[in-house]
């Protein structure tokens, strides 16, 4: 990366799985790193990159830890999948009140490049996409199935927006670009793949949904950490700052079914692969009831849903979008990547269908559990109602 090893970078929320894969990479070119997060680095990182531990919700924190900082890669976000998507007081405070903090930070301290990192679904919320660009338009706030959705869409809109800022300091102004990544997968990814090989090594994942048909896309960790060093670097005045105010889509560029992209994770781990078909709308109503209950007796026992109805929309409605602006304006060129080393992993750690693992006990004890929570949920329908 160009100025690479003068350039001090800081990573809110870096030391989550993308963030210290992004981190690893800057280091190697010389590149001098401060991880900002609400908690340690899990892996063994090098002695010279700095780790603050701060919360993006504080402002006196984020300016702390902006001071004498050339660019900010802001990835600290909240809501993005499972039960996490529910709690819409946490996710406002963190992916908008955050981002605020982090742009105010930036002006006030002279940081002159932001690169946020965004999502699909600021322009998706259950309609059907083919070979979307950005031109397309966010979709209307209110029509987001979701916080998370909602309020990354809010983020970036002010992160673009910032765009052009006069920095207090007197030395430019602020540019900022936004990055809009698809599913990301890769060895030891800890959202996504450890709970869908939960699924399966339950016997839970006995069935897909939608049709065979229907295409969504993912981005490989390291092609979204090359997008990332690319995106920053093009907002360089020696690139004319060519990605300021741009948002960009980013994934592997291979559009393919959701269920069809995990087979060989299934089936690499040992297990059949479903050959039952459900309609999106019943799997869709379901995750509907999931969320009335969890909205009913969270409180009291914070459950895991199988499935939300935006986990739903997106694994089950066909929504790919074009490489063609991030491959001209940042040089992004995405790797062939699959998912043989992402089956390595978890076989190396005892996963697997010829482990000695049981999971009979406790999938017996969700099925009670779940089982009870309905019981309650029926049984204060009438009140509701009344």
């Amino acid at each position: 990366m160009e100025h690479a090893p003068a350039d001090t970078f800081l990573i809110t929320g870096g030391c989550g799985y993308f963030g210290y894969r992004l981190a690893c990479s800057l280091h190697k070119k010389g590149a001098r790193i401060v991880l900002f997060d609400t908690v340690p680095p899990k892996q063994e990182v090098p002695e010279d990159i700095v780790f603050l531990q701060g919360d993006i919700r504080e402002y006196a924190q984020v300016e702390k830890a902006l001071a004498g900082v050339d660019c900010v890669f802001h990835l600290a976000s909240y809501g993005m999948s499972g039960r996490e998507q529910l709690n819409r007081g946490l996710i406002e405070e963190v992916n908008v009140q955050g981002t605020e903090n982090v742009l105010r930070a930036c002006v006030e301290h002279g940081v002159s490049r932001l690169v946020y990192t965004s999502t699909f679904n600021v322009v998706f919320g259950g309609q059907v996409i083919e070979n979307g660009d950005e031109s397309l338009p966010y979709l209307p706030l209110h029509l987001h199935p979701d916080h998370y959705s909602r309020t990354k869409s809010l983020a970036e809109m002010a992160v673009l927006k910032a765009n052009g800022t006069a920095l207090k300091d007197g030395s430019g102004l602020l540019r900022s670009c936004a990055l809009r990544p698809a599913g990301i997968y890769g060895p030891g990814e800890q959202r996504h793949l450890p709970r869908v090989v939960g699924y399966i090594e339950k016997g839970i994942f006995r069935f897909v949904y939608g049709e065979a048909s229907s295409l969504v896309e993912f981005v490989h960790v390291d092609n979204l950490v090359s997008a990332h060093e690319l995106a920053a670097e093009a907002l360089t005045s020696s690139k004319l700052h060519r990605s300021a105010g741009q948002a960009y889509f980013i994934s592997d560029g291979r559009p393919v079914n959701n269920f069809e992209f995990f087979r060989p994770l299934v089936e690499g781990l040992g297990y059949p692969f479903p050959k039952v078909r459900l309609p999106v709308s019943l799997i869709y109503f379901f995750a509907f009831l999931t969320e009335m209950i969890h909205h009913l007796v969270g409180p009291v026992y914070n459950f895991q849903p199988l499935l939300t109805r935006t986990e739903v929309y997106k694994t089950g409605v066909t929504h790919y979008f074009s490489m063609g602006k991030a491959k001209v304006e940042l040089g992004y060129e995405p790797q062939e990547h699959n998912l043989d080393e992402v089956v390595q992993w978890f076989r190396s750690r005892g996963h697997g269908k010829n482990s000695h693992r049981s999971f009979y006990s406790r999938l017996l004890l969700d099925i009670l559990l779940v089982t009870a929570m309905v019981a309650v949920a029926l049984s204060f329908l009438p009140l509701v109602g009344s």
